[in-house]
């Protein structure tokens, strides 16, 4: 195993379970915290697996993911903004 993957593992479970943790639970705003670092998260474990597998086509996907995680967090805040104080849980 080398020192990609490994950081691939650790990224996994250090990384994306406490931003779907926080992507599930409490107010919208927290939400909104967990999706941006869920997003975060899987760009730079792609770019891990693109390295390990040492595919030029591989890069691809965390370039497109990276604008498009960005324009769905501008979409889910422009909902948030939407939503009457009173209503956040």
């Amino acid at each position: 195993m080398t020192g990609f993957e490994i950081c691939i593992v650790v990224l996994l479970g250090g990384g994306l379970g406490p931003a779907l943790l926080l992507g599930c639970r409490g107010r919208p705003s927290n939400r909104l915290v967990g999706l941006e670092l869920a997003g975060a998260v899987v760009t730079v474990v792609f770019f891990l697996v693109a390295l390990v597998t040492k595919e030029s086509y591989d890069f691809v996907l965390p370039s497109v993911l990276t604008p498009l995680s960005f324009a769905g967090t501008l979409v889910y805040t422009r909902l948030l903004a939407s939503v009457p104080h009173g209503n956040e849980r």
